[in-house]
């Protein structure tokens, strides 16, 4: 498996993890499956910004995908992102996102990042183990502010000083 830049002809493979993490999981708290128009503004937006996509490609196949973007759009805020990591169901477990997050922080301190923010579900245990071993810590969490499955979820934010 190889970590590398996403090029427009991976978007439907990322599509495709992304939807699955919105139909079945807290990762996304999205409620409804994106179009693929939704999915191809997200990537321009990235690429117009000079956000880096990354995938996990596994001889070919596009099994997972980190992104990093603005935590906030004001311009004080310019130097912290946001991250996202999305790893395809069938190949969770077996160090994928860990390898996508390390890239995705080594891109965001050479594009001279100074904190990522991570938010996460509360109930996503294995994530949040995944960024604590990497140095993230927890700044906030904030009760019930989401609701998905007919339930209320949490949101912890971790950061990273780069």
């Amino acid at each position: 498996m190889r970590i590398r830049a996403a090029r427009p002809a991976d978007l439907p493979a990322l599509l495709e993890i992304y939807n699955d993490a919105v139909v079945h999981t807290t990762a996304s708290w999205d409620l409804l499956p994106w179009t693929p128009v939704q999915h191809a503004e997200w990537y321009a937006t990235k690429a117009e910004h000079g956000h880096p996509v990354l995938v996990a490609d596994d001889e070919g196949q596009v099994v997972g995908y980190a992104a990093y973007g603005p935590f906030r759009p004001k311009a004080g805020y310019s130097r912290t992102m946001e991250h996202s990591v999305y790893v395809s169901p069938g190949h969770q477990g077996r160090g994928i996102g860990r390898a996508l997050l390390v890239a995705v922080i080594e891109a965001a301190r050479a594009d001279g990042v100074h904190a990522l923010i991570g938010g996460l579900s509360a109930d996503n245990e294995v994530s949040l183990a995944l960024h604590r071993s990497l140095g993230f810590v927890e700044v906030g969490r904030l009760p019930e502010v989401g609701r998905k499955f007919d339930r209320w979820l949490d949101l912890v934010l971790l950061q990273l000083f780069l």
